[in-house]
């Protein structure tokens, strides 16, 4: 049998009596085709609620629950029939889901047939021993998807699939119907996506065609499950954080989106910056320490301003600092090196030049980037992808903590702020080691 791999994202035709052996219906992937083994053999794996349970099997190790599918409806968050509202982020590999008790439901919150299903689930998922959480069923996540044809807003027959999931954490809490106020239980789960960037950011639904499968036992049926659920069968919990789904490119920053908007306030500011200190850059070290001590201030930890180091050979460091975290009776310091890069607005940060910066840090050392241009797209890969401890400053939040000072000391005079630094600069200067600050 082929592989019918679904796309992290596919946006699928969902009709009811849809016929399985299409490939496409009405210019989308068909969801029975892509759902249904051989195309007829299996019962349809419906999406009509928000709970859908596969019959479950009776195969030679004894039965099990083959997939569940969750289906969100985002439109119709706040009505009657759903006043809650599903949170997702699927970059960071989260979808937080509540179940299907509603406001008219009698009982506790494993009243209905889904969220007792879930609740069985959960007792696999949080299974202690890797034989039991070969049982768990997956949960597969779809979301209702609005497209446009011939120029009308469908919100009914699409839906966008969101991944695989194993359940993180199942809680029990109290709701607010919105139309009449009464309170009623239901269930919450938060759901750790997996990541599937071994298979291209797609599922093999042949995984789900072997559980459904009643001559395969549950080991055998994972032939062509993903390494990532491969990993938690036999880690648990503790391979959560190395499974969940991570969209590098989330946190990588455009071009545009590390300057100010142009002909904005911040962007004159910027470039009042940069004109300011070309042709003395040394003494844009002082301005770059002094954002840091705001940035890094405003964190809820302490920190304490350092000094300045001497021109030339630095080596990827321009100023130090300390930030202790903590409480005062009880906290740690941590020293903070900092490099600036007055450079043109339009000038980008190389790899090369944040990684001088890396090399200089110690454990228990952080680094501090600070420059009036942007980060190259690699650099930020590579503090991402080698969780550098390293905060990237770029144009746009230089910009705007400097309107923040200016506004909190200045009146608002950028100038008035900026003008001292080129006499202040040379006070700074100190031929200290930055470990020296931990004493100081």
């Amino acid at each position: 049998m082929s592989a019918r791999p679904i796309h992290m994202l596919d946006v699928l035709r969902y009709a009811q009596g849809a016929s399985r052996l299409d490939v496409e219906l009405d210019g989308y992937l068909n969801y029975h085709f892509l759902t249904s083994p051989n195309g007829v053999e299996a019962p349809r794996l419906m999406l009509e609620a928000g709970i859908n349970l596969a019959a479950p099997v009776v195969a030679p190790d004894g039965p099990r629950r083959p997939v569940i599918n969750i289906r969100s409806s985002p439109w119709k968050a706040g009505h009657v029939t759903n006043p809650w509202h599903d949170e997702f982020d699927l970059d960071h590999g989260h979808v937080r889901y509540y179940g299907d008790h509603k406001p008219t439901t009698l009982g506790l919150p494993g009243a209905t047939a889904g969220n007792r299903a879930l609740l069985d689930a959960w007792t696999l998922h949080a299974a202690t021993t890797a034989q039991r959480r070969l049982y768990a069923p997956p949960l597969l996540i779809y979301r209702s998807a609005t497209v446009v044809k011939d120029g009308r807003r469908l919100v009914k027959g699409h839906v966008q699939f969101c991944g695989a999931a194993v359940i993180e954490r199942l809680e029990h809490v109290v709701q607010r119907d919105p139309d009449t106020g009464r309170s009623f239980p239901n269930i919450v789960l938060d759901l750790a996506v997996l990541d599937l960037a071994d298979a291209g950011d797609a599922l093999d639904m042949r995984w789900i065609d072997d559980r459904r499968d009643v001559g395969l036992d549950a080991e055998t049926a994972t032939r062509h499950a993903p390494q990532s659920w491969l990993r938690w069968i036999k880690e648990g919990r503790s391979a959560i954080p190395r499974i969940r789904r991570r969209v590098v490119s989330s946190r990588v920053k455009s071009t545009a989106d590390q300057l100010p908007v142009p002909g904005s306030a911040e962007a004159e500011v910027l470039e009042r910056i940069y004109r300011f200190f070309d042709g003395r850059k040394h003494a844009f070290e002082l301005l770059a320490a002094r954002v840091a001590a705001q940035i890094l201030g405003g964190s809820g930890a302490r920190y304490h301003e350092g000094w300045l180091t001497r021109p030339g050979g630095d080596g990827g460091m321009d100023f130090v600092g300390r930030l202790d975290v903590g409480t005062p009776a009880s906290n740690t310091p941590l020293v903070v090196l900092g490099q600036a890069k007055c450079v043109l607005p339009t000038s980008s940060i190389s790899p090369d030049q944040v990684a001088r910066v890396v090399a200089r840090l110690r454990r228990g050392w952080i680094g501090v980037f600070v420059t009036t241009g942007t980060y190259s797209r690699q650099a930020q890969i590579e503090v991402i992808d080698d969780q550098y401890p390293l905060l990237l400053i770029d144009g746009k939040t230089l910009a705007e903590q400097v309107v923040r000072m200016a506004a909190a000391d200045h009146d608002g005079d950028v100038d008035a702020l900026l003008g001292p630094l080129a006499t202040d600069y040379e006070a700074a200067v100190t031929y200290r080691r930055p470990d020296e600050i931990l004493y100081g």
